[in-house]
């Protein structure tokens, strides 16, 4: 992973093991990779990842900010380069759509957040046979301010509730 502005450190334990950790400026950055399972087909799914009107139900972000937001769907199917703002309390996330694959890809990265550095992440969506989606959230970041060790797992733990929550929201739109 040689990039420019990336450097790393490569540990051996004593079993034996390498790891490899990369650093960006000094801060590591970190990775998540959640999954969660919904009955919705991709396609509810897909949609609600689209309209960020429905973020707020189903994401802990906070609500929509559309004033702060740019190039939103009228329509809730937001495209690449949509910027979405999310307000909780004070605190403001502002992420961009960096690339769409219908009903199987949705990427995008926070260009605004007071905890998250260099946040991308991808969303990947798969068809269950006999019926639901299999929704995998990943995501690599470096951590704002000093030395927030908890910060993985807080962070892994917000990602791992914003999947569930998609993917049970998703389960409560089918129409029976």
């Amino acid at each position: 992973m040689a990039q420019s502005g990336y450097r790393q450190a490569r540990a051996v334990a004593r079993s034996g093991i390498v790891n490899t950790v990369t650093f960006l400026e000094g801060p590591a950055v970190r990775s998540y990779d959640v999954l969660a399972e919904s009955t919705a087909p991709p396609a509810v799914v897909w949609a609600l990842l689209l309209d960020p009107r429905t973020w707020p139900a189903w994401s802990g972000n906070g609500e929509l900010d559309a004033s702060r937001s740019a190039r939103l769907s009228p329509h809730g199917r937001d495209e690449v380069g949509a910027t979405r703002a999310f307000k909780a309390g004070r605190s403001v996330i502002r992420e961009r759509i960096t690339g769409l694959t219908p009903e199987r890809r949705f990427a995008y990265e926070t260009v605004e957040s007071s905890q998250l550095a260099d946040h991308q992440a991808t969303v990947d969506l798969h068809e269950i046979p006999g019926g639901g989606t299999r929704i995998r959230w990943q995501g690599t970041y470096s951590v704002r301010g000093m030395g927030l060790r908890s910060s993985e797992r807080q962070v892994q733990r917000a990602m791992t509730k914003t999947a569930t929550g998609l993917a049970e929201y998703a389960a409560g739109q089918i129409v029976r």
